[in-house]
């Protein structure tokens, strides 16, 4: 049996197990729910090793998954001295607990109210991030521990204490009300912003693109579109900017892994069908009046689909620009800025703006200082390069911009 087909499904599979049983015997079983996935997949491992996998997988996954969460809880006696009273006083008509299923509809609602309980503001966002690694990816504590550059014990001891925090604050698994799902809705969405950034750049030692975060990110995102009270036009705007960054995955690193910069990239490989979907939800944000950051990174993702260099495509870029830095100031859309700055007007209007961003701790800085000063002062390239090199703290990085100053000194000699 395929290892990687085991760990695929698993992910694919813990989180919908998990909502569905947090959904029906509530959010304070959420541990018990994963202990009771976790023995399911074992079982799983055990099992089809010897007889071979199932037919349907997954059908078995549910299952095995339902006869254990039933046996559990009626061992531990909570299933029937607690579970079973609420549960009859929410939903007087249910005749059996049996009957608890994971269709496709009950899993769909259970996940998409998993993601508004994981989002409650009384969670700090990083935890919130954590959380929504765990529960709503089926991401193992390791791999959590590696996006927030941490180790396995600080992962466990912040997911406990947002736990913990659930329990406390007695969060249910129901949607909230119209009122607070507009108010939540700007932190979930927040949440799949982070996460496919992390997967898009990730801040990993190992690697800088991990799909399997960004494809999780599209996914929570497109969910949240396809309930009428969160179709909002920010969450098409999310969505587009999603498909338009994802679109040149496979055009970002080569087969060996090597990381391939947008001017290198071939064309040929950029998903069309993925821009195509980015038009479609792109021209559904337009519906409505808020212009929000996800609006404007969607449209200077959109520009970059365009490959031809041309003044035209950077002079409509830096104008996003210059509305997104005032909608949503970040140091990152500042140094971006002005390297569409650089593309319009030139490296000597670049540099005069450029050194009034005083963002000496940050290697993307001097990575662009080191791109401005190529044509101007190559000693001056290579330095900031250098900077930038020793600041950096993925290898991959560094490597680019060794490439970098080996170019120079190249043209140099």
């Amino acid at each position: 049996m395929d290892p990687d087909f085991l760990k695929q499904l698993f992910q694919q599979e813990f989180t919908k197990i998990v909502a569905v049983i947090s959904k029906s015997f509530g959010l304070q079983y959420i541990e018990i729910a994963e202990d009771i996935v976790s023995e399911t997949f074992l079982v799983a491992t055990e099992s089809w090793q010897t007889k071979g996998v199932p037919a349907n997988p997954t059908a078995w996954l549910y299952r095995v998954a339902k006869q254990k969460t039933l046996a559990q809880f009626r061992r531990n006696k909570i299933f029937t001295d607690k579970i079973i009273p609420v549960v009859r006083q929410r939903e007087p008509e249910a005749e059996s607990f049996d009957e608890f299923s994971f269709s496709q509809e009950n899993i769909k609602d259970s996940q998409l109210k998993m993601l508004f309980a994981i989002c409650t503001p009384a969670i700090a966002s990083e935890a919130q991030i954590g959380l929504a690694l765990r529960i709503l990816c089926g991401f193992g504590i390791e791999e959590i521990a590696e996006a927030f550059l941490s180790n396995k014990e600080t992962i466990n001891k912040r997911l406990f204490r947002a736990k913990e925090k659930l329990r406390s604050e007695k969060i249910e698994l129901e949607l909230p009300s119209e009122t607070e799902i507009i108010k939540r809705l700007d932190n979930v969405l927040h949440i799949i912003y982070l996460l496919f950034n992390e997967g898009y750049y990730s801040k990993t030692q190992n690697q800088i693109l991990r799909k399997e975060l960004c494809i999780e990110a599209l996914r929570l995102a497109l969910m949240l579109s396809s309930y009428e009270k969160t179709n909002t036009p920010k969450t098409n705007a999310l969505i587009a900017l999603i498909c338009f960054h994802s679109s040149r995955f496979e055009a970002r690193l080569t087969n060996e892994g090597d990381f391939i910069l947008y001017e290198q990239q071939d064309e040929e490989r950029w998903n069309q069908e993925l821009i195509h979907q980015g038009l479609y939800f792109l021209k559904n944000a337009a519906l409505g009046d808020e212009l929000t950051s996800y609006h404007l990174e969607a449209k200077i993702a959109q520009c970059h689909c365009i490959k031809e260099d041309s003044p035209e495509k950077w002079t409509e870029i830096l104008q996003w620009y210059d509305r997104l830095l005032v909608v949503n100031y970040s140091p990152a859309a500042a140094l971006n800025r002005i390297f569409a700055l650089y593309k319009v007007k030139g490296a000597k209007a670049a540099l005069a703006e450029v050194k009034t961003l005083q963002l000496e701790d940050n290697h993307f800085y001097f990575v662009l200082l080191g791109e401005l000063y190529q044509d101007l002062d190559k000693n001056k390239a290579i330095a900031n390069f250098n900077k930038a090199k020793n600041l950096a703290k993925i290898t991959l990085e560094k490597e680019i911009i060794q490439q970098k100053i080996d170019a120079i000194k190249s043209a140099m000699t």
